[in-house]
C-alpha cells in the first residue's frame, strides 16, 4: 500500500469516527423536550427541514445531511429516518410513531456482503402508519397510504393503500384533490 492510499485510508477511518460521534449526539440529543431545540440541532446537523415541519422525540438518523423533509410534515417520534443515501419526504406528509425508512441494506447474494444504498422517495400528502418499513429504492406516491405495520418493498403508486407484509395494494383513497394542513407540533413531544 502506498503512502497516500494509506493516508486516505486514516483520514476516512477518522472521518467515519467524526461521523459516528455526530450521529450518537442527535440520537442523544434528540430526546431534549424542547421541539423548538430539536429542529433547530436537526439543521445544524444537515437535515434541510421545511417550514413547520416537526420531528418528534427519539428520532434517529443515519448520515443526516442526506434527509430532506418538505413543508407541514410531522414526522412521528422514535422513527428511524436513513440518510445513507437520498431520503426525500414530501409537504404535509404524516409518518408515525417508529416508522423505519431505509436507503442502505447488504447484498445477502455478495460473498463479501456488499452494502447496498438506494434513495427513497415519499411524496405529498403520504400517509405511513405506526410501525411501518420502507425499504431502499422505494417511492412512494401522492397521496398513498401505508397502514401499519406494513413492510414497502416496492413503488406504491399515487393515491393507492397498501398493507401487509410485504405491502400489496388494498384499495385507493377516495379523495382525488388532497389539501389539507396537519396540526401543529406539540412544544415539548
Amino acid at each position: 500500500m502506498s503512502p497516500i492510499e494509506f493516508a486516505k485510508k486514516i483520514l476516512n477511518r477518522f472521518y467515519n469516527y467524526w461521523l459516528d460521534f455526530q450521529i450518537a449526539c442527535l440520537w442523544v440529543l434528540g430526546y431534549a423536550p424542547s421541539h423548538v431545540f430539536r429542529q433547530i440541532l436537526f439543521k445544524l446537523n444537515g437535515i434541510k427541514l421545511g417550514h413547520k415541519s416537526t420531528i418528534h422525540i427519539g428520532a434517529r438518523f443515519y448520515q443526516p445531511k442526506n434527509v430532506v423533509i418538505g413543508q407541514g410534515t410531522i414526522v412521528g417520534d422514535h422513527a428511524t429516518l436513513d440518510g445513507r443515501d437520498k431520503l426525500t419526504i414530501g409537504d404535509h406528509v404524516d409518518i408515525a410513531s417508529e416508522v423505519m425508512i431505509f436507503n442502505g441494506e447488504h447484498d445477502i447474494h455478495s460473498e463479501n456482503f456488499d452494502p447496498v444504498t438506494a434513495p427513497v422517495i415519499i411524496e405529498d400528502y403520504v400517509f405511513i402508519g405506526p410501525r411501518a418499513i420502507i425499504l431502499p429504492g422505494v417511492r412512494i406516491g401522492r397521496g398513498a397510504v401505508v397502514a401499519a405495520g406494513a413492510v414497502v418493498t416496492k413503488d406504491v403508486p399515487d393515491s393507492t393503500i397498501v398493507a401487509g407484509v410485504p405491502a400489496e395494494p388494498i384499495g385507493h383513497r377516495r379523495a382525488k384533490k388532497l389539501n389539507y394542513r396537519l396540526g401543529r407540533a406539540r412544544l415539548f413531544q
